[in-house]
């Protein structure tokens, strides 16, 4: 009998006693410090986060508006609130109607959801958590944008209420992050994760594979230091190329070789084989069906990608 690996909606069922979905929302203003030029210029070499915020269409009026962890005003607060109130309800009320949710997290998901001032942050989290049938919060975030005051606060939530921190660990490798772009060290990563975890709050980990210059070895070592940072759920990706990204320009120059399915697979099937039995996982593989994406194409098609994975699994007597 194949094993069941311990999802993140079987951990929410298992909580709640009942079926518990991710509202994804996007606040316009936000941003990232590797972005505004605070730690670094142009943003990591795979990001373009247009592509992952596409509720945002209907922000367009706060365009060139950006907050930081210093700024002392915001103007676009309740513009900010009511974007998330209509972003919460409609895909509440799809989730719903297509999946047979009960209760919902609301997930902070597009840029980098505590680079704000504290005032906002706590208005929005707030908000969020008055909606009907919430029963938490999902915070995306960067390790080197979340200020002590705001762990205090998530703290205090996470005694009434469900708190997620999710943190991109990416790689643990720091010429990796350095030829990512991505701004900070593995150092930062670590600090952060167990600063939150010393709060009592929930961690979630994105873990990249196929970064380049990363060998099947220096991947799976990402996972084992993630797991033994005691992150409480783990999300998997391959690195994927998309269109107006400094990647994209490596991908054409030659420079980048994008992971091939077949060592995903492998990469993957052992990351979930070392991975504790109490770890849940929210994601398994990813990719994006439209345009934007050059490559590699197996990314394309996420029914296939199950499939595929389901059968590799199968090898190793597991089922996702």
């Amino acid at each position: 009998m194949r094993e069941q690996i311990f999802t993140f909606g079987q951990y929410l069922h298992r909580k709640f006693g009942a079926k518990v979905s991710k509202v994804p929302v996007s606040i316009s203003g936000f941003t990232c410090p590797n972005i505004d030029g605070t730690v670094a210029k142009g943003g990591c070499t795979f990001c373009e986060n247009d592509s992952f915020s596409p509720s945002l269409d209907r922000a367009r009026e706060l365009k060139g508006f950006f907050l930081n962890l210093h700024s002392t005003t915001n103007p676009h607060l309740e513009k900010q609130l009511q974007q998330m109130q209509w972003q919460f309800e409609a895909l509440s009320k799809r989730l719903h109607n297509e999946n047979d949710t009960e209760k919902y997290m609301v997930y902070f998901q597009s840029f980098t959801n505590t680079y704000a001032p504290f005032e906002t942050l706590q208005a929005l989290y707030e908000k969020a958590l008055s909606y009907e049938n919430v029963i938490g919060l999902s915070i995306g975030t960067r390790s080197d944008s979340i200020s002590d005051q705001t762990f205090e606060y998530l703290a205090e939530l996470s005694k009434k209420t469900e708190i997620w921190v999710e943190f991109g660990i990416q790689s643990i490798y720091d010429e990796t992050l350095v030829r990512i772009n991505r701004g900070h060290d593995s150092a930062n990563v670590k600090e952060a994760i167990l600063k939150a975890k010393s709060y009592g709050l929930n961690v979630c980990g994105h873990l990249i594979f196929g970064l380049p210059g990363e060998t099947k070895e220096m991947m799976l070592e990402t996972a084992k230091e993630a797991y033994a940072l005691g992150i409480d759920s783990v999300k998997y990706h391959p690195l994927y190329v998309v269109k107006r990204t400094a990647l994209a320009n490596e991908y054409a120059r030659g420079e980048f070789t994008p992971i091939s399915q077949e060592l995903y697979l492998e990469v993957l099937t052992e990351a979930l084989l070392l991975k504790p039995s109490c770890v849940s996982v929210q994601r398994i593989t990813a990719g994006i069906n439209d345009d934007s994406l050059i490559a590699p194409q197996w990314c394309r098609d996420k029914n296939e990608q199950f499939r595929a994975v389901n059968e590799a699994l199968a090898a190793v007597g597991l089922k996702y």
